[in-house]
């Protein structure tokens, strides 16, 4: 027989097993215990992941944002244009830098903190000589570029200011030039004042005519020695892309453009008639 002690200690594990197994069901069937926790980045994931079912509107925030609102072509535009500047730029800057100075060019003399020592407009006398204070004789400035004056005038003046700081600018290119002949729109002689190839000068130029051999430019050059160079330039094959716009002009070059085939043509036909009226004139007809 069992005693009332053993068979109290019998219902209390009888109770706890009752109430583990009890547990144990509920947290292997409860769905609040398995279910994902929902956050709005797992909203906007699930949004991104799952395509939209067809004929379901999508909210302005369901669908990818543009990167920018301007079109590609505006874009592509733009990019153009900034190189096309850029190298518009480097070509003055190159230009203005390696410029050798002549007469009618206009420079200025910039002392930092020395205004009394500073010039503006400085027109360059055919003799090439400017008169500068404290610099007797004036410095000779001919052939030279602007950064070599700068450098000449920082020396002569170190003698009177403690580390001069010069700068010499360009501001007006007077100097250089070049002559375009022959058969195109506005011959005669030009002022360059920028870097040109010859099919910017001739654009310069009113551009060739119809009477003009595209084919047949020449460029000539005098060389130290004297003589002329002959640069033959194929304008035709550069309009036509087949060649590079490479040959820049120098100083004092000369751009000659030949009549064409039609030139030709035009003056045997204007001597014709010129024979023509001077037999009529005197009666041969």
């Amino acid at each position: 027989m069992i005693s009332r002690k053993s068979f109290s200690v019998f219902a209390l594990a009888l109770v706890l097993g009752i109430a583990a197994v009890s547990a144990f069901g509920q947290s292997s069937t409860d769905p609040q215990k398995t279910r994902q926790r929902t956050t709005a980045a797992n909203q906007d994931n699930d949004k991104k992941s799952k395509p939209p079912a067809t004929g379901e509107r999508l909210e302005p925030d369901d669908t990818a944002k543009p990167s920018s609102d301007v079109p590609q072509e505006t874009l592509a535009n733009r990019s153009e244009q900034i190189s096309e500047e850029s190298a518009i730029n480097n070509s003055y800057n190159n230009f203005f830098n390696t410029y050798r100075l002549g007469p009618e060019d206009v420079i200025s003399v910039v002392v930092f903190n020395q205004d009394r020592y500073s010039r503006a407009g400085i027109i360059i006398p055919p003799s090439g000589r400017i008169s500068l204070s404290l610099i007797p004789g004036g410095i000779f400035v001919n052939g030279k570029t602007v950064d070599e004056v700068a450098e000449i005038i920082k020396k002569r003046y170190d003698e009177y200011i403690i580390d001069p700081q010069v700068t010499v600018s360009l501001d007006k290119a007077s100097s250089y030039r070049y002559s375009v002949l022959g058969d195109v729109g506005q011959p005669g002689i030009r002022l360059m004042n920028h870097r040109l190839t010859v099919t910017e000068a001739l654009a310069e130029a009113g551009g060739v005519l119809t009477t003009g051999n595209k084919s047949g430019v020449v460029v000539f050059r005098r060389q130290p020695n004297g003589q002329l160079a002959r640069i033959p330039v194929n304008v035709s094959a550069i309009y036509k892309g087949k060649a590079p716009d490479n040959t820049y002009l120098a100083p004092g070059d000369q751009i000659v453009v030949p009549g064409n085939t039609l030139k030709k043509v035009q003056t045997i036909m204007g001597l014709a008639s010129i024979a023509s009226f001077a037999r009529i004139f005197t009666g041969g007809w």
